[in-house]
């Protein structure tokens, strides 16, 4: 029976993914729009999302440094408070046709999102310890939800015209409202370390860097950059995808993102039993298979229905890789917090930085051939799952059995007789 501040305490970390999904989704699903209403080429939207990429990029790496100093509670309300001012940047920049502005509102959201969700997956692989049970596939399920819920809302709007300015501030203001209370319910202090001495030696202040010396941990995260980046890439171009690589409608294409938003999300609450029957690496290898299946579906196939139903297989295989990686990392409390800031670093920027990039290859390519990039780092992802099994440890030696005449007083006794 978990007590009530581990249940606020999780759920306030549900809520929190919820909000950061929709507010996610509610982006991507604009996306085509955005593009026309800027006026620029499929290049220049990539240019337009390293906003996105650059600020996630400081946030995750300013993540995990400020929980060791300040904690995750602290860190989860700065990363609030920037990603709702970008949310309404963007809302701006949208409303008023500045490229700039959506750049810089996309950098705003980008750094809230990276401080708060490296944040979030340390307090959610404590969570996970302190009751036994899978946590981090749920709370990113949650984040899933968000972008089905945001994606749907997209589409709506998307199909009744509705301005993205206006859709945007008012995702802002609910994301400022559900993010205040969630960060309040969440205890100070997780992750938090001593500060080094100010005569430390140097090595002593890149600890952080000395977890990548595990092997295991290396393998860990090369997981996760792969499937971080299968997911992120599915963020960023999919409805473009659909729209200029299959020339569906803009309300098609974010149907077939909402779509994608579904099988993540099912994929998510649905992978715990999975998890505990076959293992991580078994039920992560898999997932690599189904997911290189549906890209491979999306990008080769003629026929626009075959390519929209197959971002189901994406989304599946897409759902646990990230989840279960940060698992992985958190399985031995001594040092937790920096191994999984570690990974979901890692993860973080494979997920925002990377796909943008994929925006200059389209440009030459196309952008279905471009997602061929996803379908081989796919198969490195399979290859490598059994690192995410946990690791063994040697069970301690036997006591040796006593000797001499104290060994034949424990025989008159009975002890040790079958």
């Amino acid at each position: 029976m978990l007590d009530t501040a581990t249940r606020r305490r999780r759920a306030a970390l549900f809520v929190f993914m919820l909000v950061s999904g929709v507010g996610m989704a509610s982006w991507v699903a604009r996306t085509p729009a955005v593009r026309d209403t800027l006026g620029v080429s499929t290049g220049g939207m990539g240019v337009v999302l390293f906003g996105l990429s650059t600020g996630s990029m400081a946030g995750v790496l300013l993540s995990g440094p400020l929980v060791r100093r300040y904690g995750g509670r602290a860190v989860m309300w700065a990363g609030a408070a920037v990603l709702t001012a970008g949310l309404a940047v963007v809302a701006g920049g949208a409303a008023g046709s500045l490229a700039g502005g959506v750049f810089v509102g996309l950098a705003l959201f980008g750094s809230g999102l990276g401080l708060a969700e490296v944040a979030v997956n340390i307090e959610g692989a404590a969570v996970e310890r302190r009751i036994g049970r899978p946590v981090l596939p749920v709370l990113h399920g949650c984040f899933s939800l968000g972008t089905v819920v945001g994606a749907l809302l997209g589409l709506a709007l998307t199909a009744a015209r509705f301005p993205v300015g206006a859709h945007l501030l008012a995702v802002a203001g609910l994301t400022a409202a559900a993010t205040v209370w969630a960060v309040r319910a969440v205890p100070a202090g997780t992750g938090r370390e001593a500060a080094p001495e100010p005569d430390a030696e140097p090595k002593d202040r890149l600890a952080a860097l000395r977890v990548w010396r595990d092997g295991r941990l290396v393998l860990i995260g090369v997981i996760v950059l792969v499937m971080a980046f299968t997911e992120g890439a599915a963020n960023d171009w999919l409805p473009l995808l659909m729209v200029d690589g299959h020339g569906v409608s803009a309300t098609a294409g974010s149907l077939t993102y909402t779509a994608f938003a579904v099988a993540m999300t099912a994929g998510r609450f649905a992978g715990g039993p999975f998890l505990e029957r076959f293992g991580r690496a078994a039920v992560v290898r898999t997932s690599a298979v189904v997911a290189a299946a549906g890209v491979a579906l999306v990008v080769f196939s003629p026929s626009p229905l075959v390519a929209g139903a197959a971002v189901v297989l994406w989304g599946l295989g897409a759902s646990l890789g990230f989840p279960v990686s940060i698992s992985a990392a958190g399985d031995d409390p001594r040092g937790a917090a920096a191994r999984v800031s570690a990974v979901a670093t890692a993860g973080y920027l494979a997920f925002l930085v990377g796909p943008p990039s994929l925006g200059f290859l389209a440009d030459h390519v196309g952008l279905r051939p471009t997602m061929g990039v996803v379908l081989a780092l796919l198969v490195v992802a399979a290859l490598l799952a059994p690192a995410l099994r946990p690791r063994v440890r040697p069970a301690a030696p036997e006591p040796s059995p006593p000797a001499g005449p104290e060994a034949a007083r424990l025989l008159d006794d009975g002890v040790g007789r079958p």
